[in-house]
């Protein structure tokens, strides 16, 4: 006489149930996450209903449940898989997780920032972050900011909706103070790298101070008609055109570079800095000012 262990029915119906649940995530697109946090309830259902089977179709007067040990084993080890699944989806791991794997690189572009400018303004502070950055002098009267960011994210669309969220602008007196922001950014194992490509345009009658912050900065001074300074940048390339007018000196840089004679360089060996490299560059007649300080390497190209 074949002998009814509880577990049996329960492991048959849960793989059933399973094939079934795997098998219509093929052909109408369930998540297979959804899925495996779904489905495992069913697992309790089947196993309480094969006991309760048992107990009402048992002859016995005080009926003893026998129960098929591997079985059982199977159809917990499924049930705690669905549960594991289930709670990292409700903690919100499993989402990331999801996100995580689903990632690729995207570039978009910077929503456009533009401050329009007014005469009671004469300089402009602009801090800028860790990433590339172009600044280019102007004729337009308004400081603006564009260019593109680079990204690893599983959404189509950008992770910027407005210029606000990048930069801000705030007026003091006669100074513009321009920050730049990082990218919103997820910190822990899901963390991505961001890289940023900006301009940002300045009035040429302007007088600009730009703080960096280890940054590689391009300068494109054109028809400079102020003085800049610039400070904490890792390098600087300074474009210069051939009929401007500009005197571009850099205190304390590490190295130079440019055509032959363009720089005039002095050493001055100080007790506590060591050596330090002062360098001039003078185009026409030396009228406006760069300054550059606290930045390792320097170049002038000329175009």
């Amino acid at each position: 006489m074949r002998t009814w262990r509880v577990g049996t029915f329960s492991m048959g119906a849960s793989l059933v149930f399973l094939g079934i649940f795997l098998f219509l995530s093929r052909f109408m697109g369930f998540d297979l996450v959804h899925v495996m946090t779904s489905w495992w309830p069913v697992l309790l259902i089947v196993l309480g209903i094969e006991i309760l089977l048992y107990l009402f179709l048992s002859r016995q007067e005080k009926p003893i449940l026998k129960y098929d040990f591997v079985s059982i084993l199977f159809v917990g080890v499924l049930g705690m898989v669905g549960i594991m699944f289930a709670t990292l989806s409700a903690t919100g791991i499993m989402g990331k997780v999801e996100e995580a794997v689903a990632r690729e690189e995207r570039s978009f572009e910077l929503p456009n920032f533009s401050y329009q400018m007014d005469d009671s303004i004469k300089r402009v502070v602009l801090r800028t972050t860790g990433y590339q950055t172009t600044i280019e002098a102007t004729d337009e009267k308004e400081v603006s900011m564009f260019g593109t960011y680079r990204i690893q994210t599983a959404n189509k669309d950008g992770l910027l909706k407005s210029a606000d969220e990048y930069v801000y602008a705030n007026k003091k007196g006669d100074t513009l103070y321009v920050n730049v922001k990082t990218l919103p950014n997820e910190m822990g194992p899901f963390y991505s790298q961001q890289e940023i490509a900006s301009t940002i345009l300045i009035p040429k009658g302007v007088q600009l101070e730009v703080i960096g912050n280890g940054n590689d900065i391009t300068l494109n001074p054109r028809s400079l008609e102020n003085n800049w300074s610039l400070d904490g940048a890792s390098s600087i390339n300074v474009k210069v055109a051939e009929d401007s007018h500009l005197n571009i000196t850099a205190d304390g840089v590490g190295d130079v570079n440019g055509r032959d004679g363009a720089w005039q360089l002095t050493e001055t060996d100080t007790p506590n800095e060591g050596i330090k490299r002062n360098a001039v560059f003078q185009s026409g007649e030396g009228k406006y000012n760069i300054t550059i300080t606290n930045t390792h390497y320097v170049s002038v190209n000329t175009n």
